[in-house]
């Protein structure tokens, strides 16, 4: 089977402390994947390199079998990212709009007023995430972190993607909230069929989120199993 992502060899440098290095990477459609060990701009480049915004300064990254440095034009990008969803602090909610409207953006920017159709299609998306109908009228704003995560989940999933990309996404999060949210995004997105990559320092919601945990040795490149003995770390394996 092709893999959804593969990382060969794969150094960028970025003007960081040392460049981001990933000797192998390798994730499955519909696999569950968390990466510990990338700070938020280590994590930033990586999501940046797997959907095409950046190329590796050496090193091979391919989605679905295509390497992004095959990517011609801008239509051939926009249509290769539109196989990836992204929860990301950096995906900004607009903030003084509902939670209906921030969840229609995907599909138009014609949400005020917003026609029934668009409204229906935002209200699915709502209620897929998880969010209860009393806020699915407030402002964006109004939320507390983990709905706020439920907007950004909402609109990762809303064009279908085949995999989701979660960027430190418990930032601000209540650590007894980080469980169970954990574990309802992984079941949302194995509803959607989807393949998910989470990079996250948080080690809890890495084992609620994902079927597997590596992490990553930022000094060399190797990704091994979280928890593995210092025999599996020192050989770079991925189990």
């Amino acid at each position: 089977m092709t893999p959804a992502i593969e990382l060969s060899g794969v150094v960028k440098d970025y003007r960081g402390l040392r460049p981001l290095r990933i000797n192998g990477l390798s994730l499955a459609p519909g696999d569950h994947l968390a990466i510990l060990g990338l700070d938020a701009v280590s994590a930033e480049i990586l999501i940046n390199l797997i959907t095409g915004t950046t190329l590796p300064d050496r090193g091979d990254v391919h989605v679905f079998g295509r390497a992004t440095s095959a990517i011609r034009d801008s239509d051939e990008w926009m249509a290769f990212v539109d196989r990836f969803g992204i929860v990301s602090e950096r995906a900004v909610l607009l903030e003084a709009l509902s939670v209906v409207q921030n969840l229609a953006i995907p599909f138009s920017l014609d949400v005020e007023p917003m026609p029934a159709d668009l409204r229906q299609r935002a209200m699915a998306l709502a209620e897929g995430v998880g969010l209860a109908p009393a806020v699915w009228e407030r402002p964006v704003a109004d939320l507390d972190a983990a709905s706020r995560l439920r907007v950004r989940l909402g609109r990762a999933l809303a064009l279908e993607p085949s995999v989701v990309l979660l960027e430190h996404p418990t930032a601000g999060l209540p650590r007894e909230a980080v469980v169970a949210l954990g574990r309802d995004v992984k079941a949302i997105v194995l509803e959607r069929r989807a393949a998910s990559l989470t990079l996250t320092a948080d080690r809890e919601f890495a084992g609620a989120v994902a079927d597997r945990t590596l992490t990553l040795e930022p000094a060399n490149g190797r990704l091994t199993a979280a928890g593995a003995g210092w025999l599996a770390r020192l050989r770079g394996t991925q189990k």
